[in-house]
C-alpha cells in the first residue's frame, strides 16, 4: 500500500486537504507501506493507510519511488525478522539517494527502542504496534501538515469483501516460546459497540464477511466493566444486515469454552472453522511451552468441538524442534496429527526470540538439519492428510464467497475455509456467495464451476 501527494484540490473526496495544504505539501511526496506477518498486521496497516490517505496521499506500489516508507514488521519467526532487516539495510541506501522518511512499526519495536536506533540508524521513526496517531502525527509534521480529523475512526472507506477487524490486543499467556506479550503488551480488548460499530462501517462500504482478530481472540472482553465475551460479541453483529460471515482468530486451548462451541454452531453467520494451536504432541514439551494444557486435554477438547459441530473444519499450529525435543517427543507431534486430521497445519522451526523465557533460560539444543527434517516429515504428512480430506469435497456443492482474480481464475472461499478456484465466472460476481460444485482438488486447493 503507499501513494502520492496531490496537488490541493486535486482530490474532491478529500475535502479537508485543501484546508490544511502548504506551499511544502505541493512537492510530490510518495508513500509506501510494507506489511509481512499476521493477519493482525494487515488489519494495522490498513489503518495507517486510511490516515495517510487522509493527509492527501495515495497509492504507490514501488518502495524504491516513495519518499516516506511504513514498515511493519513482524518478528514471530526468524525469516520475517531477516526480510525486515535485509529491506532497512536497502532504504539506508535508498535514504542518502534521496531522503526517505523510515518508519517501523509492528512487532520488531521494543518497549525500549535504543538498542534498534542504535543499529538502524536510518530510521525516523520507532511506533509500537497498533500506535496508528503516532505515524500518522509525525508524518504529517514530516510534511507540514494538520493531522487534524485524520487519526479518528480509521475504517477503510473502500472495503475488500473480506475484512480483518482487531477486537483484542495483546496476550496475556507468555508461553516460553512467544515474544508477543513483550512486544504487543497484555491483553486489551476493544468495547463491544465500537466493534460493532466499525463493523457496521466496513458493511456500508462493501464488506460481506470480517475475521474477528487476537492474538488471543477467545480472551475477550474479560477485561472490559461490565465483562463480556466472544459468544457476547458473535450476538451482537450477528444481525447486522448484509454481512453474511464472521470469522475469528486465534484461538487458544483453554479459553475454548462450551459457550463459544454452542455459539458458533447455533448462529448462521458464523463460519464453522476453528484454528486451535497445540503447539507440541508431547506432554513434556508442553509443560516447558508453558502451554497450560496436556495432550489429552486437548484431545478432549477436539472431540467436544467434533460432537458440538459436525461438520467443523480445524487448522492448527505446530512447533517443530522446540529445545530439548527428542525423537519421541516429535513422534507424539505426528501421532497427534495423524489422530486429529487437521485441515490445514501452520508448522515452523522453532528460533529464539530474544526477550522470551525461552531465549533466557532454554538452551536451542536441536541442530538445524534436525529441525528441517522434521518439517519436511510434517509437510509431507499433512499434504497426504489434505489430499485425502478434500477429495472427500468432490461432487459435492458448496457456496463460496468469490474474493478476486489471481491468474485469469476467480477464487474464493467456503465457509470452512477452503480455497476454491470457480471456472467460467465473470466480474460481475465479486463479492457474491456463489454456489458452486467441486470438480476437482489437491491438498491446497478445490477447483469449481458455478451451478
Amino acid at each position: 500500500m503507499g501513494g502520492v501527494l496531490p496537488h490541493a484540490g486535486s482530490n474532491p473526496a478529500l475535502p479537508a486537504i485543501k484546508k490544511y495544504m502548504t506551499t511544502k505539501t505541493k512537492i510530490k511526496d510518495k508513500f509506501h507501506i510494507w506489511t509481512v506477518g499476521c493477519q493482525m498486521n494487515v488489519a494495522d496497516s490498513q489503518r495507517v493507510d486510511v490516515g495517510l490517505k487522509r493527509l492527501g496521499l495515495n497509492e504507490e506500489k514501488n518502495i524504491e519511488d516513495a519518499d516516506i516508507v511504513v514498515l511493519n514488521t513482524c518478528v514471530v519467526r526468524q525469516s520475517a525478522e531477516d526480510t525486515a532487516t535485509g529491506l532497512l539495510g536497502r532504504l539506508a541506501k535508498q535514504k542518502k539517494r534521496k531522503s526517505t522518511f523510515i518508519c517501523v512499526t509492528g512487532c520488531m519495536v521494543e518497549s525500549t527502542t535504543k538498542t534498534l536506533a542504535e543499529r538502524f540508524p536510518q530510521v525516523d521513526l520507532w511506533a509500537k504496534p497498533q500506535d496508528t496517531p503516532k505515524i500518522i502525527e509525525n508524518i504529517a509534521d514530516f510534511l507540514n501538515l494538520s493531522s487534524d480529523g485524520c487519526v479518528e475512526n480509521l475504517i477503510p472507506e473502500k472495503s475488500k469483501y473480506a475484512e480483518f477487524v482487531p477486537i483484542v490486543q495483546g496476550c496475556d499467556k507468555f508461553c516460553t516460546f512467544c515474544v508477543i506479550p513483550y512486544r504487543r503488551g497484555r491483553e486489551t480488548s476493544k468495547p463491544l459497540q465500537q466493534i460493532s460499530d466499525e463493523i457496521n462501517q466496513l458493511v456500508l462500504n462493501g464488506a460481506k464477511e470480517v475475521t474477528l482478530l487476537g492474538q488471543n481472540v477467545d480472551s475477550y472482553g474479560h477485561d472490559l466493566n461490565p465483562k463480556k465475551d466472544l459468544s457476547d460479541l458473535m450476538h451482537s453483529i450477528h444481525d447486522i444486515s448484509e454481512l453474511q460471515r464472521i470469522r475469528f482468530l486465534t484461538s487458544h486451548p483453554n479459553d475454548m469454552s462450551i459457550k463459544l462451541i454452542n455459539t458458533i454452531n447455533e448462529l448462521p453467520k458464523v463460519c464453522k472453522c476453528i484454528n486451535l494451536p497445540f503447539q507440541a504432541g508431547s506432554n513434556r514439551i508442553l509443560a516447558n511451552m508453558r502451554r497450560g494444557y496436556t495432550r489429552d486435554q486437548f484431545l478432549r477438547k477436539i472431540d467436544q468441538i467434533r460432537q458440538i459441530i459436525p461438520d467443523v473444519t480445524l487448522t492448527t499450529d505446530l512447533i517443530v524442534g522446540f529445545p530439548g525435543e527428542t525423537d519421541q517427543d516429535f513422534n507424539d507431534s505426528i501421532e497427534l496429527l495423524n489422530i486429529v486430521n487437521f485441515d490445514k497445519v501452520h508448522v515452523a522451526a522453532y528460533s529464539e526470540r530474544k526477550g522470551t523465557f525461552a531465549f533466557r533460560q532454554i538452551q536451542d539444543d536441536v541442530p538445524i538439519n534436525i529441525k528441517r527434517e522434521r518439517l519436511n516429515e510434517v509437510n509431507k504428512l499433512q499434504d497426504k492428510i489434505q489430499n485425502d480430506l478434500n477429495s472427500k469435497y468432490l461432487g459435492n456443492n458448496y457456496e463460496v464467497l468469490i474474493e478476486g482474480k489471481n491468474r485469469e481464475k476467480f477464487y474464493g472461499r467456503t465457509e470452512g475455509d477452503k480455497l476454491v478456484y470457480v471456472e467460467n465466472l465473470s466480474e460481475d460476481f465479486l463479492g457474491e456467495i456463489v454456489k458452486t460444485k467441486i470438480i476437482d482438488f489437491s491438498p491446497y486447493s478445490l477447483v469449481a464451476e458455478k451451478i
